[in-house]
């Protein structure tokens, strides 16, 4: 299904933060894909990345939906991801020797069963879309960054099985290493900034609140009004 993948250039100068938020962030992408079908679904990722695709999907007059990822972590380090799942059973792991170790660990422990349970609650919660909806439709999957890129790997696999039309992917900063493996899945990349080694997708942007479910609701809820 790769077509035609274009990677944005980030100069070797360029510094954090370039955006006051999500929502400008969003707006920028958006002035790049104005040659988007007008059948084209924005698919976020929550939680962050409805708040980019909102504003996208409100200067595009393009309709606003999610797909939930759930990331699999040890409980003693939460903050260290060692997979992800997406809907469709599928699963990633953390690259490497330890692979197969992490997910035995994950499913010895129930780590694993608990984020698909937390993953199919937020599914609903959000009213994510009917897999078999989204068979011939162009789709481009929206993030507020990529670090690690498991979250957006699992679902970009997932979306794949769902046979689109086309799946593009539109981030506003992504790890150019990173950002190469996921360009793989797509066919077409949008990146306003690909950086070298990039840390933490919140200091590119100089407000990053954590938005709560609430929050996504109403982005929602305000998309499906326009």
């Amino acid at each position: 299904m790769l077509l035609d993948t274009s990677v944005g250039e980030s100069p070797p100068t360029l510094l954090p933060p370039l955006w006051a938020d999500r929502r400008q962030a969003g707006l920028a992408l958006a002035g790049l894909l104005a040659d988007l079908p007008p059948d084209t679904l924005l698919l976020a990722l929550p939680r962050g990345g409805v708040a980019v695709a909102a504003a996208m999907a409100e200067q595009l007059a393009l309709p606003l939906a999610t797909w939930c990822v759930r990331k699999v972590a040890d409980p003693a380090n939460p903050e260290l991801a060692i997979g992800a799942v997406a809907p469709g059973d599928v699963t990633v792991w953390r690259n490497g020797a330890a692979a197969s170790r992490h997910e035995a660990a994950a499913r010895r422990g129930g780590w694993l069963q608990a984020q698909r349970h937390e993953l199919a609650r937020r599914g609903e919660l959000f009213g994510d879309p009917d897999p078999a909806s989204l068979r011939g439709l162009p789709l481009v999957v929206v993030d507020d960054g990529v670090a690690t890129g498991m979250t957006l790997q699992a679902a970009l696999l997932s979306l794949r099985n769902c046979l689109p039309a086309s799946l593009q992917l539109a981030v506003p900063v992504a790890d150019r290493q990173v950002l190469a493996r996921l360009a793989e899945l797509v066919d077409r990349t949008t990146v306003l900034a690909a950086v070298f080694d990039l840390q933490a997708v919140g200091l590119w942007y100089r407000h990053f609140e954590q938005l709560t479910d609430a929050q996504v609701l109403e982005l929602l809820a305000a998309a499906r009004r326009r």
